[in-house]
């Protein structure tokens, strides 16, 4: 049986949107997937949560070495790591995806507020192609960004799907992207950091 062939539909058939993006390696693949599909993504670099400074400024670097090799625009938003500890205050303790909802609503949210003040009419983001997070909370968090913008749209797209994961371990070989082994906060280092069982 023939392999449907992996189709976008884009809200409103916009041909820009403001793309939220986590890290190189995960919007990579979902870069290049939409531009083939003719939209051209913005991309917006908010992630308060990324600790130590060092590790979100490599990340940043990469996301950055990657936009420009493809001629698109990169938005820094401001690091704000302390805003954001604010926010997921009381959860530190919780495992991973207990404390990833109050992260991922403050993330979106700012990015919508970015392109509802920038013209943008539809964000998504790179983190629905991590298979360690919930694409429930993605899109409960995404649709919780938009409420106060009515002008812009939450696109609840998997980016799971369509061979986007083999193509994105093609091309983090292929760039010789940094990869990360933490999702980016301390909560999620300390993690990584604790001793086998």
């Amino acid at each position: 049986m023939k392999k449907k062939k992996f189709t976008l539909e884009i809200p409103g058939n916009a041909k820009e949107i403001l793309l939220h993006t986590c890290c190189a390696p995960c919007s990579s693949a979902i870069i290049e997937c939409l531009m083939q599909h003719d939209i051209r993504p913005t991309i917006y670099y908010c992630n308060p949560n990324i600790y130590p400074l060092e590790e979100y400024n490599i990340r940043k670097n990469e996301c950055s070495r990657y936009a420009q090799s493809l001629g698109l625009n990169i938005i820094d938003a401001d690091y704000n790591h302390e805003a954001w500890r604010c926010t997921v205050q009381g959860l530190e303790g919780e495992p991973e995806r207990g404390r990833c909802l109050q992260c991922f609503k403050m993330r979106l949210l700012d990015t919508a507020r970015y392109a509802h003040e920038n013209g943008f009419s539809v964000i998504t983001t790179t983190l629905a192609s991590s298979r360690w997070k919930s694409l429930e909370q993605i899109n409960q968090a995404g649709r919780y960004a938009v409420e106060n913008y009515p002008d812009v749209i939450w696109w609840d797209q998997n980016w799971r799907k369509g061979g986007l994961s083999e193509r994105r371990i093609a091309i983090i070989k292929e760039y010789g992207f940094y990869n990360q082994q933490y999702c980016g906060c301390e909560f999620s280092m300390r993690k990584e950091e604790s001793p086998s069982l």
